[in-house]
């Protein structure tokens, strides 16, 4: 039996090719990024961001003015005791009583409890009106208008102090009539409001007044009381004749002259005794060398006719808008090229140019219009087209070569993680911010981040936060 042989077969070993790992290709480049970032981040200089919001920044000046109104003091035709018809600050007409003269105190003891208590009630018919006043201010009130609550103030006063005056005279005819003493009544001359404090300047005006008048250290003011005993020809009662009255305050010669130079005639004024803003008139006088603003209402007079002197607020810038920080602002230049080449045109209703190429071919080209220079010419950015491209007009064979420039003021904005211009217009300022105007096309919006210190980075720049 023949032995056979086996046949051996080599079998040699081939290495697998490998295959790509896209997961580790992956990590290995978003690990390389952060490192990237990082390194970037510690070695690179820190960015200070600041939140633009909205604010308000108000201007003003703060003085303490003289008050000059119409008025006179009413002096006693005789000696006696004086009792008063009316209360402090009451509007009264011509030929109503204001005071009695007795030669003796009247006694007040003597009222009968009846007396005293319909001094503390109202007239139903006084009460309705009161009712149907505040009715009528519910049913048209609106909140923008928050200042007519004062006018209704003023009207529920008016209508509690005519109540109260009336309850006070027949009382005190009623003490006339039970003393038994011989009593002289005296009216008002004319219409008026009647105060009860004088001071010696109730005859000042705007040409009379002196630097002296402002020294409060010897202002002296006397309040008549009920029951005063007076001499012949001494004060009764301060009667203000007129709804018009006037503030003046003292000014340093650059205020007044910045003033006159701005041509004011009108101003807001915060009085700081109750908070109340009014507008005056306004005007410069000018008075041995030293210079006054005279502030001129025409209303509200009622609610200081107690008072000589007033502090008072002079508002002479209130803007709102967007509040940032002097320092993000910086310029920055722009292509200024004439409004009647901007045209619309590719895929879009983007705005842009014609521009002629170097085969003389025209295409449209997008651009970004940050604003109007000057009359009939608009702005454009650096980066959106080069210096000497040629523009042609739409529909027409003019054309026109970029090359004049102008600077505008913006921030850079980084909403985006690279700054990006934007245009500022600035309303008004303070020592560390302006007022900018919100809503401007390729401006600044509530809530924007923006780089605190502009001069730090420029255009495009990568920003870490």
């Amino acid at each position: 039996m023949t032995s056979g042989k086996r046949k051996s077969t080599n079998i040699k070993t081939y290495k697998n090719k490998k295959e790509l790992n896209l997961g580790l290709l992956l990590f290995a480049v978003v690990f390389i990024y952060l490192v990237v970032t990082v390194v970037m981040y510690l070695t690179g200089e820190n960015i200070s961001v600041y939140e633009v919001r909205k604010g308000s920044i108000v201007k003003d000046n703060s003085y303490t003015g003289l008050i000059i109104r119409q008025e006179s003091a009413v002096m006693t035709e005789a000696a006696g005791y004086i009792n008063y018809y009316q209360n402090e600050n009451t509007k009264v007409k011509a030929g109503t009583y204001i005071y009695a003269l007795s030669p003796e105190k009247l006694d007040t003891s003597k009222a009968s409890e009846e007396d005293t208590a319909a001094a503390a009630e109202l007239n139903p018919e006084i009460q309705a009106g009161i009712i149907f006043q505040i009715q009528n201010f519910n049913e048209n009130y609106h909140p923008e208008d928050f200042s007519a609550v004062y006018s209704l103030k003023n009207e529920i006063s008016a209508s509690l102090q005519e109540a109260f005056s009336s309850r006070c005279t027949d009382h005190l005819s009623t003490l006339i009539s039970e003393s038994g003493f011989d009593v002289t009544s005296y009216a008002t001359p004319q219409d008026g409001v009647v105060a009860f404090t004088v001071d010696g300047y109730e005859s000042l005006t705007k040409d009379t007044f002196t630097k002296e008048n402002f020294d409060r250290s010897v202002y002296e003011s006397t309040v008549l009381s009920d029951q005063m005993k007076a001499e012949q020809g001494s004060p009764a009662y301060r009667l203000i004749t007129s709804e018009n009255w006037s503030v003046i305050v003292p000014l340093d010669k650059e205020t007044a002259e910045d003033l006159k130079k701005e041509e004011v005639t009108s101003i807001r004024v915060r009085i700081d005794k109750d908070s109340e803003t009014l507008w005056a008139d306004f005007s410069v006088l000018s008075k041995d060398g030293d210079y006054y603003g005279c502030l001129d209402f025409d209303n509200s007079m009622i609610r200081y006719a107690e008072d000589r002197y007033l502090n008072v607020e002079l508002i002479l810038e209130d803007e709102s808008g967007l509040k940032i920080p002097k320092s993000s602002v910086v310029e920055e230049k722009f292509f200024v090229i004439p409004e009647d080449y901007i045209t619309n045109g590719g895929n879009s209703s983007s705005d842009g140019v014609m521009v002629k190429n170097k085969n003389g071919e025209v295409e449209f080209h997008a651009i970004d219009i940050y604003g109007s220079a000057e009359d009939g010419e608009v702005c454009v950015s650096r980066d959106d087209i080069k210096e000497g491209t040629v523009l042609v007009k739409p529909e027409a064979s003019e054309t026109y070569t970029i090359g004049k420039t102008k600077s505008l003021q913006g921030v850079y904005n980084i909403n985006k993680g690279y700054a990006v211009f934007k245009r500022v217009t600035i309303l008004c300022e303070n020592d560390e911010y302006y007022i900018v105007r919100e809503g401007d096309s390729y401006g600044l919006y509530n809530y924007d981040h923006i780089v605190q210190n502009g001069s730090s980075v420029s255009s495009e720049e990568v920003v870490f936060q």
